[in-house]
């Protein structure tokens, strides 16, 4: 009989119980061996990180601009600005509502405790930093559209395959072991009270301001449409849900695809624009990242401020296109800019992977129905198709 799969936020959630449990009863010895592995983990993850960024970024940006014309740079701005936009709005809710309901404590280096010390480590240093991978990306991506090079592109999206390979079948496999020992730790140190409780908090406040970004985005395509937004919505809910459950904006496609025809979008518009923004708008992954980020920052009680974020919401509305392809992909994507601009540390870093993964669904969902929003905008900018006179979603 066939084992029935167990998708990845199921094994997550499992193993941070699996953690906690443990921690109540492991001796030491046994919890430095998994320390261990987290070490070398890290150190591989590490390593990882420019390459990802390289692997992801330099192909997206030579496909890009390949493709000239005004509809995809329209389309192009209109998903980074939207992008933008979710990190801006999640960070200044964040800033103000997170103060009020996370305690600030410092709670030190959380996956490197006094009482589970890794045996040893394995040295694995970058072959060069985040912010080097990312001019080189730009570099070679818009070059090779310049001279419309065909041999190193090929090279690049080889490249692309062997890093989201090694994600897919290394670091996604091994992750929910690696978080395993991170709540472990975290259980043995006395910290995991505070960890959780906050979780529950940033994760009831994102879902609600995904839903008022959903809303949002609706209610100005429906200014430019000149249809009703919350009709534009319901129509998009199929997507939304597919999403839930794929926790996948490509698997995704055809259903977002179907659903922008029936609001109204030319077949030719959601043909280029719904494939084009599976890629490139990531108006919730942003969302979730900055507030997790936030929340992270202020439960250690490590000063930022406003131009810091600003800075790096611009970076990671870049860095995390291409990413959607490759489960946990914009948090992968995200990681060397998570270290580079806000000092995070690994365990840093390893709880915001846990925490990003546990609202992945809603977080794609997001993307997916906001899909919708830009092929309306686009219709409307670059369509000159008349509406029906009976439109379903005219306002009344």
């Amino acid at each position: 009989m066939k084992i029935p799969k167990i998708n990845l936020l199921v094994k997550i959630l499992i193993a941070i119980g699996l953690g906690i449990l443990a921690g109540q009863f492991f001796p030491i010895w046994l919890g430095r061996l998994f320390a261990t592995f987290n070490a070398i983990f890290s150190q591989f993850l590490g390593f990882l990180i420019p390459l990802i960024i390289l692997g992801f970024v330099a192909p997206a940006i030579a496909d890009i601009g390949n493709k000239a014309g005004k509809m995809l740079i329209a389309t192009a701005a209109l998903a980074y600005v939207s992008t933008v936009f979710s990190g801006l709005m999640s960070f200044f809710v964040g800033d103000t509502f997170f103060p009020k309901l996370i305690t600030p404590r410092a709670l030190g280096e959380i996956a490197e405790g006094h009482d589970l010390i890794p045996y040893f480590t394995i040295e694995m240093p970058a072959l060069f930093g985040v912010m080097s991978a990312l001019v080189l990306a730009f570099m070679l991506g818009l070059a090779l559209a310049y001279i419309h090079g065909n041999t190193l592109k090929t090279c690049l999206n080889e490249f692309r395959d062997i890093v989201a390979l090694t994600i897919t079948k290394v670091i996604i496999p091994l992750l929910p072991l690696y978080i395993f020992g991170i709540f472990l730790n975290m259980t043995v140190s006395g910290q995991v009270a505070t960890v959780l409780a906050a979780f529950v908090k940033i994760i009831l406040i994102i879902f609600a301001m995904h839903i008022f970004l959903l809303v949002l985005q609706y209610a100005i395509a429906g200014l430019v449409v000149k249809r009703n937004p919350f009709k534009l919505l319901y129509t998009m809910l199929p997507a939304y849900f597919t999403a839930l459950g794929t926790q996948s904006s490509a698997a995704t496609i055809p259903v977002t695809l179907r659903q922008a025809v029936k609001m109204g979008v030319s077949e030719d518009t959601a043909g280029f624009v719904i494939p084009l923004c599976a890629t490139i708008h990531m108006s919730g992954s942003a969302m979730k990242i900055v507030a997790c980020a936030v929340a992270l920052m202020i439960m250690q009680a490590i000063p930022y401020d406003s131009g810091m974020f600003i800075g790096f919401i611009c970076m990671i509305g870049i860095s995390i296109i291409a990413a959607p392809g490759v489960p946990g992909g914009a948090i992968m994507a995200s990681l060397g800019l998570l270290a580079n601009m806000l000092n995070f540390t690994e365990a840093d870093q390893a709880l915001m992977i846990a925490l990003y993964i546990a609202m992945d669904s809603f977080g794609t969902a997001c993307n997916v129905t906001g899909d919708g929003f830009i092929a309306l905008i686009i219709n409307k900018c670059f369509s000159f198709k008349k509406t029906p006179t009976h439109d379903p979603l005219a306002v009344d």
